[in-house]
């Protein structure tokens, strides 16, 4: 089981890092309701927390780019 990533983690990676764990959380996600569908799921609050993963990711993505076009760095505080 994959611990629970943090935002500031996640601002630490770099970009393909960043698509990458994403894909790898959406692939994850795909099987956990695969899972619950077929009544296998165990843990079920695992879905929510990865949910909540891939929303982080796509937070800090959407703030990198964000914080690209204005031309500050990447993790800088406004």
């Amino acid at each position: 089981m994959a611990k629970t990533s943090t935002a500031e983690d996640l601002r630490a990676m770099s970009d393909d890092q960043l698509r990458d764990k994403l894909i790898a959380l959406k692939k994850e996600q795909f099987n956990l309701r695969f899972q619950a569908a077929s009544g296998q799921l165990a843990d079920t609050a695992r879905v929510q927390k990865v949910r909540r993963d891939i929303a982080r990711i796509k937070t800090v993505q959407s703030q990198k780019t964000q914080s690209e076009k204005a031309g500050a760095p990447a993790g800088a505080a406004s």
